[in-house]
């Protein structure tokens, strides 16, 4: 009895104190005759590096639903042709500029690529000392694709809408001869001599890298290791999300566009915070070899914009199969410049922007209030088991070798790292078993083409992406921040919401988001960082406090 009781208590822990006190005594001479030279043996084989870029799991999430649709070939999107835009005489205007309208002015040579790099080079010099949103400006390499891009289209070379558009990489996203930091004090001088498979994708299409972006340390929240990204409609406020830097970056006017990546809301809520569209697409749109790994199952990359028009054009450039990520394929979209949205059957929530939901009825759209049904009430907790666990699979080394205890937030991956430690096998299986039974509730009652409803709520987030749906971002407003200094403030709230659509729908998504920008102009607002005010100083730092992820779950 003596012997059994610490053990008893141990498996306290594991929710596994059932067995009786002789089978607790055989525990430990089976553990440490089979289980411990097993866990050593793998570690040893694919756990000796950090950040899940080699050894990919066999267990492969499909997102696909099976709705007996006859898939049809891939194509390009037929891109709108804009015509009678000029170089403005402001760079700042053109610093707003869409990827369509730059992207013509560098087909019509009225403009440089090495000239546009050049302006978007000096904004993130200039903005970075207030936002934080910068790791690296890759100014060898963004000067030598330049001057590649021009020396293209003088031979009469025309690679498309990104040919010779400047960009963004969060920081996650492995350039070769540039540090690849995870925004990691640990890994800040890190080299990876690999390139991502969305980098060669934008690459091959033209597109012009001039920075890496902030990343929150180890792609968690915007606290990095050197410092906190700042929202800029309101730099009281940090840019909360992961993909900090892209979206900051991306609203500030520093990049045209810029690549991030979500696995739990790092694509949804910098993008919501700091007013600029985003998509997060359909789970295995694009290949993530080279990227940083949280979770197999949930990490995406998507593009942070001016607008959904060119989230369609970035999405379109990226998507397609990568050969070394087992998750990737080619997702049979349609073209969303080419969806008849006087068809469609919109849903809306009870926390959908009542705006949007006015303007697509206007458009055509037949628009029905709306309420996803499903029983499954550890939505928020299945999420964090599994990323977690895989995370601490992926950060095995890191943990192990001490290293969490310089990490920038240790109330952050630390603590539930650690946590993660005692999720017993079973148990993280178990949470994939009512993962599935959540996709198969959502599937069926997801009975409309699309959804609008609030993006940032929790449940949602988690519900998203345990699923692999996709949703667009898109700014519908601005509010009054809290607490305006005396004398006023441009500064502002952004408001956003979100548009949903079943996984390999992303197409229905951007069409309507597209329909929606087309007659609203919030989306073109522009963040006060020129024009704070007299009252408006820089703070040292920022006094509004983002609280932690919450993690909720009904018992």
């Amino acid at each position: 009895m003596s012997e059994a009781l610490p053990l008893k208590s141990a498996l306290q822990l594991f929710d596994a104190d059932f067995f009786s006190n002789s089978k607790v005594k055989e525990l430990p001479k089976d553990a440490k005759e089979f289980n411990i030279p097993v866990f050593r043996a793998n570690r040893k084989m694919v756990a000796s590096e950090n950040g899940g870029l080699h050894n990919p799991s066999v267990l492969v999430f499909n997102s696909e639903w099976g709705m007996n649709e006859v898939p049809h070939k891939n194509k390009k999107f037929s891109y709108p042709s804009p015509s009678d835009i000029n170089v403005p005489e402001k760079e700042e205007d053109m610093a707003f500029m869409s990827v369509i309208e730059l992207g013509y002015l560098i087909k019509t040579k009225k403009i440089t690529s090495q000239k546009l790099t050049e302006i978007f080079l000096h904004r993130l010099k200039r903005y970075n000392h207030t936002l934080e949103a910068v790791v690296t400006c890759t100014e060898d390499v963004a000067y030598t694709q330049a001057k590649e891009a021009d020396k293209l289209l003088d031979q009469g070379v025309y690679l498309g809408p990104l040919h010779g558009i400047p960009y963004g990489l969060k920081d996650i996203i492995s350039v070769p001869q540039y540090k690849t930091t995870w925004g990691s004090k640990t890994f800040q001088n890190q080299v990876l001599d690999m390139e991502a498979w969305v980098y060669k994708r934008l690459k091959s299409a033209g597109a012009v890298l001039i920075a890496k972006l902030v990343t929150g340390s180890l792609a968690y929240d915007d606290i990095w290791f050197g410092g906190r990204t700042r929202n800029p409609w309101n730099i009281e406020e940090f840019s909360t999300g992961s993909s900090a830097g892209p979206a900051a970056s991306t609203s500030a006017g520093m990049v045209p566009f810029a690549i991030g990546s979500e696995t739990a809301g790092s694509m949804t809520y910098p993008a919501a915070r700091c007013g600029v569209t985003a998509i997060r697409p359909t789970f295995g749109t694009v290949g993530r070899t080279g990227v940083m790994s949280i979770s197999e199952s949930l990490d995406k990359l998507g593009p942070f914009c001016r607008n959904a028009m060119d989230c369609a054009v970035i999405l379109d450039a990226i998507r397609g199969r990568d050969p070394d990520d087992p998750s990737s394929k080619e997702i049979s979209l349609e073209d969303p410049f080419l969806i008849d949205i006087t068809k469609l059957t919109v849903g809306y929530l009870e926390d959908a922007e009542m705006e949007v939901v006015d303007v697509l009825a206007a458009k055509g759209v037949n628009m029905v209030p709306f309420k996803l049904n499903y029983t499954v009430d550890s939505v928020q907790g299945i999420l964090n088991f599994t990323m977690d666990v895989d995370m601490l699979s992926h950060f095995d080394e890191w943990q192990r070798s001490g290293q969490d205890d310089v990490y920038e937030a240790q109330d952050q991956w630390p603590l539930e790292l650690r946590r993660a430690r005692i999720i017993p096998a079973v148990d993280y299986l178990q949470a994939q078993r009512a993962r599935g039974k959540l996709i198969r509730e959502i599937r069926d009652s997801f009975t409309v083409d699309a959804f609008v409803g609030n993006v940032t709520d929790w449940e949602k987030v988690c519900m998203g992406n345990l699923v692999g749906m996709p949703v667009i971002i898109v700014p519908t407003g601005f509010k009054n921040i809290t607490k305006p200094p005396p004398g006023g403030t441009r500064r502002r709230t952004t408001i956003t919401t979100g548009i949903y659509a079943p996984p390999q729908h992303d197409h229905i998504a951007l069409a309507l988001a597209m329909a929606y920008q087309s007659v609203t102009d919030h989306h073109k607002q522009r963040p006060p960082i020129d024009d704070l005010g007299p009252n408006d100083t820089v703070p040292n730092h920022p006094s509004v406090n983002i609280p932690p992820r919450q993690w909720h779950i009904h018992v």
